[in-house]
């Protein structure tokens, strides 16, 4: 028993910490997003998407899934530190190389010849990244993310300061890349100050060969997560062009806060704390369940609001050249939501040291989006390239949910509670908060108002929930609140 409070309580000072991370992160990100979106043009974030589009391509079809490994791994960690960071040098550089070669090839693959001098810049990150200190996985593998804070920030703080500065000088797509280089320059840093583990080239072929045993499916996923998150991408910036390309990323990177700023918090906390459950089901069942819970309570009403709000927020702080992106982002935040409740399952195979249905399950939404994405980009542009990426989602997370309540035993009630009622929640906000808009139009304290009558609405059916149909949620808050006390 003081083993599962002791769990809890460190579950929950991480992800204390993993928000506070992550908070502080989006901050900088929103403020630099701002001032780069007045100042730069849709065609310039496209040019950068390019670029990086190039440089993931490489990345994600030679991962080693040695991180994940080495998190899921629970005995004799530190005897595998150095083969695996040797690895990744030696990849690092492999890469860099492949950048510098076929930059050309993918500018002119694009319709971009001027992206090249980019992509061989940009590649420079991938060197960066290879040199980082990889005791640094100690940081989520104990659930240290206070530590993890400092690593993480002193990146943010440099790309935000660089990249802003740049713009104002520049004026040009070539002040995302330097600001992302003096991001990845930072980490690779701080990451030798704040964890004391000195790793040294080292060629044991033997345990490079057992953490790929385990490594080889997080790269059978990482290849068919990159042809299912960036290959629209690609499609659009092929299809459509690079301004397009900027138009739709930028509706992505807004449209997906449940996805990417929720549940990859989450995830950072929740996969080493279900790998040091995996022996036991039934409390596995139940810390998989609380994990769903939260996720869902918090991923509702952001999707909702980002959802409705979508034109207001384009107008307000971004200017009337993003308007385009407002269907797409309306779209892509119904998909991040189910990405958002999908991820949880996916967490867990991982740690129970099953990553095969997760590869086997992201297969089929790889197959959804390449029936899709063609014709549907065709027909209505960015918008129909969204419609394919939340009808992959959307199938697969059928697939999800079936294999997890198998797994841990569990049954779809228990399942369906924990997003039901969320659900119900959002409903109400999104239709409260329409009849407001009729009224009121659009303005900056419009904006508050609708925020703040949809949370209201939101909060007054989780509450309505608790007192008549036993919706949890309030118990799983108490907790929390317990455990975080001397934080």
């Amino acid at each position: 028993m003081s083993d599962t409070k002791g769990l809890t309580h460190r579950v929950v000072k991480g992800s204390f910490w993993a928000f506070a991370l992550r908070g502080t992160e989006r901050v900088f990100h929103f403020i630099r997003l701002i001032i780069l979106a007045r100042i730069l043009s849709p065609e310039d974030f496209g040019l950068l998407g390019i670029a990086m589009l190039t440089m993931l391509t490489i990345e994600n079809f030679t991962q080693t899934g040695f991180h994940s490994a080495l998190i899921q791994k629970q005995q004799g960690t530190e005897e595998y530190l150095n083969a695996a960071w040797t690895v990744g040098i030696v990849r690092g550089v492999i890469l860099f190389i492949l950048l510098f070669l076929i930059a050309p090839y993918a500018a002119a693959f694009f319709g971009v010849p001027h992206a090249k001098a980019m992509i061989q810049v940009i590649g420079a990150s991938v060197l960066l990244q290879a040199f980082t200190n990889i005791g640094v996985i100690y940081f989520q593998k104990n659930l240290e993310f206070h530590k993890q804070f400092l690593y993480q920030l002193s990146g943010t703080l440099a790309d935000f300061i660089v990249a802003v500065s740049a713009t104002f000088v520049l004026r040009s797509a070539w002040a995302l890349v330097f600001g992302l280089l003096a991001g990845n320059a930072a980490r690779l840093i701080m990451s030798y100050v704040v964890h004391p583990h000195r790793p040294h080239i080292s060629l044991d072929i033997g345990k490079a060969k057992e953490l790929f045993g385990f490594g080889k499916w997080v790269l059978g996923s990482s290849v068919l997560l990159f042809l299912i998150t960036q290959g629209d991408d690609i499609v659009v910036g092929k299809l459509l062009g690079a301004t397009m390309l900027g138009f739709y990323q930028m509706a992505y990177r807004l449209s997906n806060v449940p996805a990417t700023e929720i549940t990859q918090v989450f995830s950072q906390v929740l996969y080493p704390a279900y790998a040091k459950l995996q022996d036991n089901v039934s409390r596995l069942r139940g810390a998989f369940m609380k994990g769903l819970q939260v996720i869902a309570f918090l991923s509702f009403p952001v999707a909702g609001l980002i959802f409705i709000l979508a034109q207001d927020f384009t107008k307000i702080f971004l200017g009337e050249k993003w308007m385009p992106i407002v269907p797409a982002m309306q779209v892509m935040a119904l998909a991040g939501l189910v990405r958002s409740i999908a991820a949880v399952s996916g967490n867990l195979f991982y740690a129970v040291g099953m990553p095969g249905i997760d590869t086997r399950l992201q297969l089929i939404r790889c197959v959804v989006l390449a029936i899709l994405i063609y014709p549907l980009t065709v027909r209505w542009g960015i918008v129909g390239s969204a419609v394919a990426v939340f009808a992959n989602i959307l199938v697969a997370n059928v697939g999800f949910v079936h294999i997890t309540l198998k797994l841990l035993h569990a049954r779809f009630r228990e399942y369906a509670s924990s997003v039901g009622f969320p659900f119900a929640g959002m409903a109400a906000g999104l239709l409260v908060t329409s009849q407001m808009k009729e009224i009121f139009g659009v303005g900056i304290w419009s904006f508050i108002l609708y925020i703040s009558v949809f949370l209201l609405s939101y909060c007054a059916i989780a509450y309505l929930s608790v007192r008549l149909f036993s919706y949890g949620i309030q118990t799983t808050i108490r907790d929390s609140m317990r455990a975080l006390k001397g934080i």
